[in-house]
């Protein structure tokens, strides 16, 4: 996605702020933040939004979300991330190692970059279509940072008892663990635990 340096700016400062306090800014928050008037981020993130690289849910202030696609520039390493295999979104698959890459600089020229973050960066393709509400669709490659623990709401490659890896939003409840599709088509999948592999930070289309 093409963004212009203000609208990166937006992006990254809601990025920054999710990370650091586990929830979204106010548009007024973002605003005070950036030095600018609250019109004006209204303005930047209704252009990001039509775009694609945020989201947003209506009448609810800490509803801003960065779109799995979005990889910001000051997060580049290297253009190539290793493929190690395919993750389901829909019924669960066995967890399979293959080495491979996935090189962004051939796909995308030199605006292809992996996230920078201090830990391990890998990619999976995705099968099936359980999370097409959240725009990953079958034959999709998944950027994931390794992380064994997850937020509610942030979407996990899973290994459920030690052999099955899913894709799915990740909420910690009372009883267990609920890893939730997002398509209608599909039930949620209750566990008493299961191990995070994964955190998804971003999203290559397979088909354009």
């Amino acid at each position: 996605m093409t963004l212009t340096p203000k609208q990166l700016e937006v992006l990254t400062r809601i990025r920054d702020l999710r990370l650091t306090r586990g929830y979204s800014p106010t548009m007024q928050e973002l605003a005070d933040e950036l030095g600018v008037s609250k019109v004006t981020i209204f303005e930047r993130v209704e252009a990001l939004i039509r775009k694609g690289a945020l989201k947003r849910s209506a009448h609810k202030a800490r509803s801003l979300e960065i779109s799995p696609r979005f990889l910001a520039p000051d997060e580049v390493e290297d253009d190539r991330i290793p493929l190690v295999g395919r993750i389901a979104a829909g019924r669960p698959i066995e967890a399979i190692e293959q080495r491979r890459f996935l090189d962004l600089s051939e796909l995308f020229g030199p605006q292809g970059r992996v996230k920078k973050t201090g830990r391990k960066i890998f990619a999976l393709e995705v099968s099936g279509d359980s999370m097409v509400g959240d725009g990953i669709f079958d034959g999709d490659y998944v950027i994931c940072e390794q992380a064994d623990t997850a937020r509610n709401g942030q979407t996990v490659v899973a290994l459920i008892e030690g052999e099955e890896a899913t894709l799915k939003r990740f909420y910690r409840e009372k009883s267990g663990i609920r890893l939730q599709p997002a398509n209608e088509a599909y039930e949620p999948i209750f566990v008493d635990d299961c191990q995070i592999q994964g955190i998804v930070v971003g999203l290559v289309r397979a088909h354009f």
